[in-house]
């Protein structure tokens, strides 16, 4: 008997261990599905309104104030070439020469044709002198003096002619010494010596830019000339063009033109075909930086007042729209959708609806973030996250 009752005793022994095991065991589990993430912690700043400036770039081209096209008024041969291609030249400085021996030719006649006439006017004068004493003596009559004295005014108006012809040969051969009309920049040259011009020729002998001043185009489309419209104040064209900032120039190679241009016109009908209107900015060319033809960006700035701004890394786009994550007074964000300026201020959105000032919002989480999270907000200054537009 004492036996069995040992033997009892330690088979209740290992159910109690068991027991215990089985109960250790469960209150792991159970503590482990009452554990909890805490909330993460995300950037949040405060929107306030801010000043800043626009700039927007549109491609453009160059012209010159002026320019002309050099072409001849009389025919003839290219004698002399006085320029070279991309010469800087004067008005009425002399470009070309052109041989035409027929207005010299004209020129000579013309003179012997005036001393003939100077000839003819003396005899007529010496037979009116010779007529008038005998008329007055009564030994011919009137008729005579007449005569003599008619004949010497068709001299006289025969040398007039003869001067006037040699006036208008004198300017034909003038025709034939090409001169600058302006000051400005020689084009190219596609005649050499012995070349013959005609008023049929096609090219011009050359052209001639006047680019004191240069002319930049550009178009806005019909959207951008509205912003534009409402942003410039003044109710007029002619005021909105003085109150409009002076325009900045990008050139070709991306270095910045160093002269500031005014807005000078807008065109007053959309293009149908490209739905745009045509400006016109001119800028100083002291140097002659700028050439014809010429290329570059005309960036027009454009001053706000009380934006509100969100940085474009705290948005995302979304089949054409734009979205950010607000947070509400539970630290629960919310997906909120807001209206943009197609311009931006550099990094930054316009943003015309959708935020309010003093709204929260989350400055960098669009990738991980979802509706009705909840985080761990970290207050961002203003300063911090406006600090590109004080830059």
């Amino acid at each position: 008997m004492p036996h069995k009752v040992k033997k009892i005793g330690v088979g209740l022994a290992m159910l109690s261990s068991a027991i215990v095991a089985l109960s250790s065991c469960g209150g792991g589990a159970s503590q482990t599905a009452n554990t909890q993430q805490p909330p993460a912690n995300y950037q949040v700043f405060t929107v306030t309104p801010q000043s800043a400036t626009l700039h927007t770039s549109y491609p453009a081209t160059m012209q010159g104030e002026q320019t002309i096209d050099i072409r001849p008024k009389v025919d003839g041969y290219v004698e002399k070439i006085y320029v070279d291609e991309g010469s800087v030249v004067k008005k009425g400085q002399l470009l070309f020469k052109l041989s035409a021996p027929e207005y010299e030719q004209t020129v000579i006649n013309s003179v012997a044709a005036i001393n003939s006439a100077k000839a003819d006017i003396n005899s007529a004068e010496i037979a009116v002198n010779k007529t008038k004493p005998l008329v007055e003596k009564g030994i011919i009559s009137e008729y005579e003096l007449q005569t003599d004295q008619n004949t010497l005014d068709t001299k006289k108006a025969a040398l007039a002619q003869a001067q006037a012809a040699l006036a208008t040969a004198k300017v034909n051969l003038g025709y034939t010494y090409v001169n600058s009309p302006v000051d400005g920049v020689v084009g190219s040259i596609p005649y050499r010596l012995g070349s013959l011009i005609t008023s049929a020729t096609a090219s011009p002998l050359t052209t001639v830019a006047n680019i004191g001043k240069v002319y930049a185009y550009f178009s806005l489309n019909e959207k951008q000339l509205l912003e534009f419209s409402r942003s410039v104040k003044g109710s007029t064209l002619d005021e909105k063009l003085k109150n409009t900032p002076d325009v900045n120039l990008t050139l070709a190679d991306g270095s910045s033109y160093p002269e500031k241009g005014r807005l000078e016109t807008i065109s007053g009908v959309l293009n149908t075909t490209t739905g745009s209107a045509s400006f016109r900015a001119a800028f100083p060319n002291p140097v002659h930086l700028l050439r014809s033809g010429s290329s570059g960006n005309v960036d027009i700035p454009q001053a706000l007042t009380g934006a509100i701004l969100v940085p474009q890394r705290s948005a995302y786009e979304l089949q054409g729209k734009y979205f950010v994550y607000v947070l509400d007074d539970n630290n629960l964000v919310k997906n909120q959708e807001i209206q943009v300026m197609e311009l931006t201020a550099g990094q930054y959105y316009v943003v015309t609806g959708g935020l309010k000032a003093g709204d929260k919002v989350v400055y960098d989480g669009t990738i991980s973030l979802k509706d009705s999270t909840k985080i761990a907000p970290q207050t961002m200054s203003a300063d911090k996250v406006y600090q590109d537009l004080k830059n």
